[in-house]
């Protein structure tokens, strides 16, 4: 199943979380984009920033975009883990809209912390206003960031953002940053009742051998 063809579309224009994923990501680095989708967001980093990066995607017409846009892409199913990586072989790991889609969500994070020192996460945020007033209603919430069904959705994990912020301490990752965004449009004022998506920026616990 190819979770990032359905959460991250191919698109000319960058979107607003992935400028601000960017300006988390230091020129000249190492990055790793899990689910990477069309490779817009390392496109933009290797062109703006000098990086050099490598995507992991596994739809065929996405990994052939990635390869016209000049993004490095291994064609693989996240599922299966990131063994194929050393420890710390990336500066930043980045998981965008992904992780509620994943079968073994402390896994990646896990497996994220290890490949590299800093890790970008970011995901619909379950705790929007709307989710409630639809559940109230008897129905499971259909929006922008959850344009699905309950009976076809590849979001099997949901969480709110205190949800995530408590897995995160639970397993020593320590956050940075948060951005939250209502639609294309980022805010500060109540994020955890307002905000559609939230994206984080987080050190990852140290490796025994540091």
């Amino acid at each position: 199943m190819n979770k990032k063809s359905v959460l991250r579309p191919n698109q000319g224009k960058i979107r607003p979380d992935l400028i601000r994923i960017a300006s988390w990501i230091k020129e000249g680095t190492r990055v790793l984009d899990l689910g990477c989708g069309d490779g817009a967001l390392l496109a933009h980093v290797q062109n703006s920033k000098g990086v050099t990066g490598v995507g992991v995607e596994i739809e065929d017409n996405h990994v052939i975009t990635c390869v016209q846009k000049g993004v490095e892409v291994i064609q693989q199913n996240l599922e299966d883990g990131l063994a194929m990586f050393d420890d710390r072989q990336f500066d930043t790991v980045v998981l965008s809209q992904t992780l509620q889609a994943m079968k073994n969500t402390e896994d990646i994070l896990k497996e994220m912390s290890r490949v590299a020192r800093y890790g970008i996460v970011s995901f619909p945020n379950f705790g929007h206003w709307t989710h409630g007033w639809s559940i109230l209603n008897g129905r499971m919430p259909v929006t922008g960031q959850m344009p699905y069904q309950w009976y076809n959705t590849p979001n099997i994990h949901l969480c709110t953002l205190h949800d995530f912020e408590a897995l995160t301490s639970q397993l020593g990752i320590k956050i940075l940053e948060r951005a939250t965004f209502n639609e294309d449009r980022e805010i500060a004022f109540l994020p955890s009742w307002r905000s559609t998506l939230a994206v984080y920026h987080f050190e990852s616990a140290p490796l025994a051998k540091e």
